[in-house]
């Protein structure tokens, strides 16, 4: 449960909270991937003038308050909460799993998730290893999964797939009534013999700048 703070300006409840916890505001920017004076600027010089809706998120899941607490508008439409797998659909020759381990949520904006016909509870997201789907996809990248998605048609699309106990993500399309899994990229290695279990469609990828 989302504790609340008394004091409605954010910076005050940043630095209140930051205080109770025994946490400094220079290893709070660390946390958010900034340089160690952004949050004592934020704080203290109202630079910048709001949080960004990520650093937001990240510390309101950190410090287990609203984001409300931390400055967003109070009409702002609760974000569609996906989990993060750890599990990674290997774009090579598979990655062998023997279960999912929920490494936390993400959030996606409410309106991208409608668009991308996602219900809850029945998407993921996962990290690509390999290249055999190159240009597409490549080592590294984030993949949101739509779970409720699991039968390929004849025009094919990118799925989630498991060969045996190898998890891996592939071009799959239905072929004269039995699936085939293809890699975009002309040099991979062949798709491995088997019986193809379809875990989810790929709809969203997401790439961190290189």
């Amino acid at each position: 449960m989302a504790r609340t703070v008394s004091d409605p300006d954010p910076r005050t409840a940043l630095a209140t909270l930051a205080a109770a916890r025994g946490d400094s505001l220079a290893a709070l920017s660390a946390m958010l991937g900034r340089n160690a004076a952004y949050l004592q600027q934020y704080v203290r010089r109202g630079s910048p003038r709001v949080l960004g809706e990520r650093d937001r998120r990240l510390l309101s899941d950190y410090l287990g308050v609203s984001e409300a607490t931390l400055g967003a508008p109070a009409d702002r439409p609760a974000g569609f909460r996906i989990r993060k797998l750890d599990v990674a659909a290997s774009a090579g020759p598979g990655a062998l799993v023997d279960g999912e381990i929920v490494l936390g949520t993400d959030t996606l904006d409410p309106g991208l998730a409608r668009k991308l016909g996602l219900r809850d509870g029945q998407a993921a997201i996962i990290r690509v290893r390999g290249n055999s789907m190159e240009p597409g996809l490549f080592d590294g990248d984030h993949i949101v999964v739509d779970t409720a998605d699991r039968t390929p048609r004849a025009k094919g699309g990118v799925y989630v797939i498991r060969i045996d106990d190898a998890v891996m993500v592939k071009r799959v399309a239905l072929v004269r009534g039995a699936l085939v899994a293809t890699s975009d990229n002309p040099d991979a290695a062949a798709v491995p013999d088997g019986a193809i279990a379809v875990n989810g469609r790929v709809v969203w990828q997401m790439r961190e700048p290189r």
